[in-house]
């Protein structure tokens, strides 16, 4: 029912909507429209729209294959993620993806240094980007202490964010005093409607459906490792191609 190239046609209220519903699949199933609407802020319109966009005629009809999908999974089992990799390495090979690769890596090439910020496992990517990144001859620094003053003129640098969900609180904090210091900020997040995203010069989104076990997010991480890679070779080529000219 919410298939990669229907989550990421999502705007910022539809993508609202999304994130209550599979948050709380076992209440929504038992809500009326007027319910959902009022607990996610929308109009009923706007929950009809949703309804017909992950192709259902209308609310009861999602309701009804909402339960499916509920019924269908099984106690917190942890999914291949064959699947929507495979998906994802499909939507990569498209021209605007590609142009997108092809404008953050420009952009970090004109900088002289690349800092790299996350949390939880997006901070342990970040320092893994910044090796990658560094291993090709970029000078990068990764920001672990959450508390050090950055008191520095930062124009001549960019940051990298990493984030799954977009929203994390500290991230956002960091990525605002880093703009206060004229640094240019580069995202990758799942969905580009997040905080994260709409507050970066630039975003990469991956559009992969977001697991937990728990309180805990198990969402893979293969498409972000796999866009700081193409974009490290990327910007490595261009240094390399500038310098033979």
């Amino acid at each position: 029912m919410f298939t990669n190239e229907i989550i990421s046609s999502f705007n910022e209220l539809e993508m609202s909507i999304y994130n209550y519903v599979m948050k709380n699949k076992e209440k929504v199933v038992y809500m009326r429209i007027r319910d959902l609407a009022d607990e996610t802020h929308v109009s009923t319109s706007t929950i009809m729209r949703f309804c017909r966009k992950v192709g259902c005629s209308g609310f009861a009809e999602f309701k009804v294959r909402l339960k499916l999908l509920v019924d269908e999974e099984p106690n917190q089992s942890i999914k291949s993620s064959q699947y929507v990799l495979t998906e994802f390495f499909e939507r990569t090979q498209n021209k605007k993806f590609l142009a997108k690769l092809e404008d953050a890596a420009r952009i970090i090439a004109e900088k002289e240094i690349v800092i790299f910020i996350g949390m939880g496992s997006s901070g342990t990517l970040a320092e893994y980007g910044s090796r990658y990144f560094s291993s090709l001859g970029t000078f990068t620094m990764y920001l672990k202490d959450w508390f050090m003053p950055i008191n520095a003129d930062l124009n001549k640098s960019i940051t990298i964010a990493l984030s799954v969900s977009g929203e994390n609180a500290i991230t956002i904090s960091h990525i605002q005093k880093l703009k206060e210091k004229k640094s240019k900020i580069f995202s990758i997040t799942n969905n580009e409607q997040s905080t994260i995203a709409k507050l970066s010069d630039r975003n990469i989104s991956y559009y992969i459906t977001e697991e937990t076990v728990g309180d805990m997010n198990i969402t893979t991480q293969i498409p972000a490792i796999y866009i700081l890679e193409e974009i490290a070779r990327k910007v490595y080529e261009m240094r390399n191609k500038d310098e033979h000219i």
